[in-house]
């Protein structure tokens, strides 16, 4: 019962109750007018370090600290595809100190868990979209096939030989090896790690094979020839990495495999402190040395309002639900 209601029916305690009832009713109205300034916020990248979500949360972290004059902390929790932190996050307060850096992984969890401790569609507000990560096919320089289609043809003739490494099973990387295999009909061993950076450091230690993954995660080992990069995925290069094919040019007419982060708040975050979130992200990011150090790693920002990223995150939720589907897999947990 609000305070109003409870206010309707007790008329004839009025007097006791009106300044409690004031008091309540204002006590939203405050918080929002004056967050952020009672604690840190606490910003949930569900990877591990080392990796583009990683790397996104740190760039906006340290930015948001200096426009909102109140420290952001990123706090890596990973496990299960994302679903461990994202859960953490469903169950805050919704009164903008706790945020997730979210991705496409948690539209596609939807569709990969028979469990799930959150609905991404309902336990969330949308707060922005950030931007958008190609997906790039990289291997151990100890892969000797120089093309893609040369890659392709040794798989066929020796299935089950090469393993690639995912950061998580279920995570956009993982999706996109399984839809290549669907795509090319080759047979590649899964190993899911927890996280980019501890995947794409086995793979440089030639304990897996191969990898697809974020531009950002394997910029280093492909400029410093640890890494030797096949082809990329998206309809034009990226100016991180200007002389890798896209898959097209490689040989693979069709490969739709696009990664997206974004930002969450606990569902009932006031509207006010979202809309905030929303302008101070874009400033953020937008600003033209953050957008540069961001760009250069391979990240493309592409900012949303909060309602055009919900309907971003619908369809994403009902593209992996075909997906997955069509090409057969899904999580035992």
């Amino acid at each position: 019962m609000n305070g109003v209601s409870r206010y309707l029916h007790i008329k004839s305690v009025a007097a006791c109750v009106i300044p409690v009832l004031c008091a309540l009713a204002s006590w939203p109205v405050a918080a929002q007018a004056s967050w952020p300034n009672a604690k840190p916020i606490s910003l949930i990248v569900p990877w591990s370090p080392g990796g583009v979500a990683d790397f996104l949360g740190r760039q906006l972290a340290d930015s948001l600290t200096k426009q909102l004059n109140q420290t952001v902390i990123v706090e890596n929790k990973p496990g299960a595809g994302t679903n461990i932190g994202s859960a953490d996050v469903a169950n805050a307060a919704p009164d903008g100190y706790t945020l997730l850096l979210a991705s496409s992984a948690n539209a596609a969890n939807m569709s990969l868990y028979k469990r799930m401790r959150y609905d991404t569609r309902t336990d969330f507000t949308p707060v922005t979209l950030v931007g958008y990560t190609p997906m790039v096919l990289v291997a151990n320089p100890s892969v000797r096939q120089e093309t893609l289609l040369e890659l392709i043809a040794h798989s066929k003739d020796h299935p089950g030989e090469i393993a690639y490494a995912s950061a998580g099973a279920g995570s956009p990387a993982h999706l996109a090896g399984e839809l290549f295999k669907h795509e090319t009909k080759v047979d590649w061993l899964h190993i899911p790690y927890k996280g980019a950076g501890p995947a794409i450091t086995d793979l440089m230690g030639g304990q897996v094979q191969t990898m697809f993954t974020n531009v950002p995660a394997s910029l280093g080992g492909i400029r410093s020839g640890k890494l030797r990069a096949f082809a990329i995925t998206g309809e034009h290069r990226s100016p991180a990495l200007p002389d890798t094919p896209t898959f097209a040019e490689a040989g693979l007419p069709s490969f739709p495999a696009t990664g997206w982060y974004g930002v969450f708040a606990p569902v009932g975050t006031p509207e006010k402190i979202v809309q905030k979130l929303n302008m101070e992200i874009e400033q953020a990011l937008t600003s033209p040395d953050q957008k540069k150090r961001v760009t250069d790693q391979g990240v493309e920002i592409s900012i949303l309002g909060p309602d055009e990223f919900k309907v971003l995150v619908a369809s994403d939720i009902e593209f992996y639900r075909e997906l997955t589907e069509e090409i057969g897999i899904r999580s035992n947990l």
